[in-house]
């Protein structure tokens, strides 16, 4: 049986809210959450005037779209979005209306509108690339800069205001290059993502231009050090810190040298590297020299497409015969802008960061559906609807979460309470709550060797069950507990997972039903009866009643393998075990205690047995 996912839980919920509700206007706002649960990511992409926004822009699309010079584009929010109407372009206007225009031959964007760029509130690019079926792509202004309209276009394109609900769901924020990431840095970030509703698992910092350091003849171990540190500063609003060299990953993806430009570069090669290198250590003297054997006008636009780093990248590797054609020193340029990763890192590039957010699309897209739902749900209404948006909110209750079954959702909820200081946490336990946010791999998400056993993923997962229970009885009944639980879930899932997989289809087919354990009915009976034990355990305990074999009992499959019914029994004792710390009679904590015992007996007893 197929689990269902946190969006296709959200989707039916609002169905079903949509179809109860009378209002239109609600209905429609209702709408309008279901429709973007379908809908491609929405990935921003901001940061300061200057710091390279629109050349990452065009490197994540792989088209020379967006203009990297000032012109009245750079002023207004654009949505580079999939279409089959290639080229076709938007332009959504203040008063409510729409314009109409198309792009330019090799794909431009014009530098006039034909509207007043006050009058603008965001334009949107119809692009047939496969890319965009799934992510969407947002260029915003520089938020320093702008016109006021624009820039409230801007923030309400990252932030959401009003009852605007075309917000980023994602962020990549380009960050000028500094040599120290000092505490107002720090400050105004946390407060940008704080502000955006964006939190460390949905945040990809890069650190651009790092090649604009003249006294460095090779950036990357600098820039590297910068970056891990940066991360080390800002690991609980940001997924990641990547260092990148926009203007050579631009050059690679998205407007690659022509014939004139490598001929160019072949020429220069052949000079004295000492004296071409005095030409580079000013950009104006290798520009204007009137000695070089290029044409002032190529080296013009070399210095524009590669500037210092990339020609010496480019000619070096001409004069070693590493670039014997176009496209290997097309794939050498882009391999040296760090715009991807080596092999299939999951982290570390400006890739590896776009692909984390492809990946985890639907968790996202579930998360921002979640916050707005939330905002309708305290809409004023009367009547029906009242009644309606009460159910509503009661379904997305931050103590009560939509069901279980959104255990999506679990880690990136505490990663956003992380980040946002109601869950603190020790230094191992923080570590450990961002590797179970940033990695996909068991053996990456508890800090073990690549290829590590099932075993060992259990063992791990297991370890870290008992600092979590720990922490979720110290704060019961807060956020902290409510979020420390939600872990603690995640990491009981991965034992129990880890424990199915190690029986395997062989030792599920060979092993017999065990036969059920005999219940004290009266304990069970008791905390049927009180009102603090959850829905879903009182269901348990239905089970345990009811299930003619152990597996069932458990609510595992019937004939689940010894191991897997172990892992059943861990997860439930665990469960029960909270309600011995809640406020109950005692009558009700000793039948707690004589359930959490039969439960942790069963998986001594057959967790021995599944090891042997």
């Amino acid at each position: 049986m197929t689990t269902a996912g946190p969006a296709d839980l959200l989707r039916r919920l609002c169905d079903g809210t949509a179809a109860r509700l009378a209002g239109a206007e609600l209905r429609e706002r209702v709408a309008r959450v279901r429709a973007d649960l379908d809908a491609p990511l929405r990935v921003a992409v901001a940061g300061a005037v200057s710091s390279g926004k629109s050349t990452l822009v065009n490197a994540l699309l792989g088209l020379p779209v967006a203009p990297v010079d000032a012109g009245e584009c750079t002023f207004v929010v654009t949505q580079y979005e999939y279409g089959q109407d290639d080229g076709r372009i938007t332009i959504e206007l203040t008063d409510g209306t729409a314009a109409h225009s198309r792009l330019l031959p090799g794909h431009r964007l014009p530098a006039d509108l034909g509207v007043d760029v006050a009058r603008i509130r965001r334009l949107r690019v119809t692009l047939n690339l496969p890319s965009l079926r799934t992510v969407t792509i947002i260029d915003t202004p520089g938020m320093n800069t702008v016109t006021a309209v624009n820039e409230r276009a801007a923030r309400s394109m990252l932030f959401g205001s009003g009852d605007e609900d075309d917000r980023a769901q994602a962020m990549i924020y380009v960050l000028r290059y500094v040599q120290k990431f000092d505490d107002t840095t720090l400050a105004d970030f946390r407060r940008l993502t704080d502000a955006s509703g964006m939190s460390c698992v949905n945040t990809l910092a890069v650190l651009g231009q790092i090649d604009r350091r003249g006294d460095e003849e090779d950036p990357w171990p600098t820039a590297r050090r910068l970056a891990a540190g940066g991360y080390r500063d800002l690991r609980t609003s940001v997924f990641d810190v990547v260092p990148v060299i926009g203007l050579l990953a631009e050059t690679a993806r998205a407007r690659p040298l022509d014939g004139e430009e490598i001929a160019a570069l072949s020429r220069l090669a052949e000079l004295d590297e000492d004296d071409l290198e005095d030409y580079l250590l000013d950009m104006e003297d290798f520009r204007t020299a009137p000695d070089l054997p290029v044409p002032a006008g190529v080296r013009h636009r070399l210095v524009e497409r590669l500037h210092r780093y990339g020609i010496r990248v480019a000619v070096d590797a001409l004069r070693r015969g590493e670039a014997a054609d176009a496209a290997s020193l097309t794939a050498l340029l882009l391999q040296r802008s760090g715009y991807a990763s080596a092999g299939r890192a999951a982290t570390g590039s400006v890739a590896a960061g776009l692909t984390h957010f492809a990946r985890r699309a639907d968790q996202l897209k579930a998360l921002d559906a979640v916050t707005r739902l939330r905002r309708i749900a305290r809409t004023p209404a009367l009547g029906s609807d009242r009644a309606t948006l009460d159910a509503l909110a009661a379904q997305l209750d931050e103590n009560r979460p939509i069901a279980t079954a959104l255990g999506g959702l679990r880690i990136f909820t505490a990663a956003e309470a992380l980040g946002r200081g109601t869950l603190v946490l020790s230094e191992e336990m923080t570590a450990e709550l961002l590797r179970l946010a940033r990695h996909d791999d068991p053996a990456e998400q508890f800090g073990l060797a690549a290829g590590a056993s099932r075993q060992d993923v259990a063992a791990a997962a297991t370890a870290a069950t008992t600092r979590w229970r720990t922490l979720a009885m110290m704060n019961e009944g807060r956020t902290a507990g409510h979020r420390a639980r939600d872990v603690l879930t995640v990491l009981e899932d991965v034992v129990i997972a880890a424990l199915e997989e190690d029986s395997g289809p062989a030792a599920a087919a060979a092993g017999d039903p065990l036969p059920p354990v005999r219940v004290d009915s009266a304990a069970i009976e008791v905390l049927r009866a009180a009102p603090l034990v959850p829905a879903d355990d009182k269901r348990a305990l239905e089970l345990l009643l009811a299930g003619t074999e152990l597996a069932t009992q458990l609510g595992a499959p019937p004939g689940a393998p010894r191991a897997e019914v172990a892992g059943y029994a861990a997860a439930l004792g665990a469960r029960f075990r909270v309600l011995t710390h809640r406020p109950i009679s005692l009558r009700q904590r000793r039948a707690a205690e004589t359930l959490c015992d039969a439960y942790e007996a069963i998986w001594a007893r057959y967790h021995q047995d599944g090891a042997s």
